[in-house]
């Protein structure tokens, strides 16, 4: 017969003490100061959030205003050209009378123009003859603006005058005109900065008499390219 007074081997013990009792020292991690946050980084830190937040809402104002308002830019058409009292020396000097009537078109609904004066310059190819300005002026919505350019010149320098003879012997004379000027957008209470609009008008081509003094635009208006 087994003896039943024998304890049980082959089994872990259980602990004499139930629960049992948590040990006296943990481990523990000292916070190291080098890592703490720094009230200088912090303040550096929310000025250039501060600052991105602001670029982004004032460049989403802008977004919303070009939607609503749709600003473009003007239109420029050269309407006539009239030539008078052209001459070339042999020393490559021109003199002459150019009088050109051209329409400024805003095309813009709720925006209104306002212009300071208009620089404009008569041009063989790349060479300057003339120039001149026009009176500044204010142009409101949807508008249309008749506009007149006098050009006068004696005894400008070009360059290439037998290509001016070959051309005036055909009958026909090219000019080129450019003017340059400073808008300024408004609509309302809003304003926009001015901005430099620049206005080329190439190819401008004149039918001259069979002395080659006077002549006329050919070809009808003249559309030209603008820009900012």
């Amino acid at each position: 017969m087994s003896d039943h007074s024998r304890p049980v081997t082959g089994y872990p013990a259980y602990p004499t003490t139930y629960p049992p009792q948590p040990q006296s020292t943990y481990f523990h991690v000292t916070p190291n100061p080098y890592y703490a946050p720094r009230p200088r980084a912090t303040f550096v830190h929310r000025f250039f959030a501060f600052l991105i937040g602001c670029i982004l809402l004032t460049g989403i104002i802008i977004f919303i205003i070009w939607l609503i308002l749709r600003p473009q830019i003007p239109q420029f058409i050269i309407q006539t050209l009239t030539l008078t009292h052209f001459n070339l020396s042999s020393t490559s000097l021109v003199s002459g009378n150019w009088d050109v009537c051209f329409v400024a078109r805003n095309p813009n609904s709720k925006i209104t123009l306002y212009y300071d004066e208009i620089g404009a310059a008569v041009y063989y190819k790349s060479d300057s003859i003339s120039e001149t300005t026009v009176p500044p002026f204010v142009q409101g919505t949807r508008n249309e603006s008749a506009l007149k350019a006098m050009f006068a010149s004696v005894n400008a320098y070009v360059d290439g005058s037998d290509g001016i003879n070959e051309e005036r012997g055909r009958g026909t004379l090219g000019f080129n005109l450019r003017m340059v000027t400073r808008v300024r957008f408004q609509a309302g209470s809003w304003w926009a900065r001015r901005r430099i609009l620049r206005v080329y008008c190439p190819g401008l081509s004149v039918r001259v008499n069979a002395n080659g003094n006077n002549g006329s635009l050919v070809g009808g208006p003249k559309q030209c390219s603008v820009g900012l």
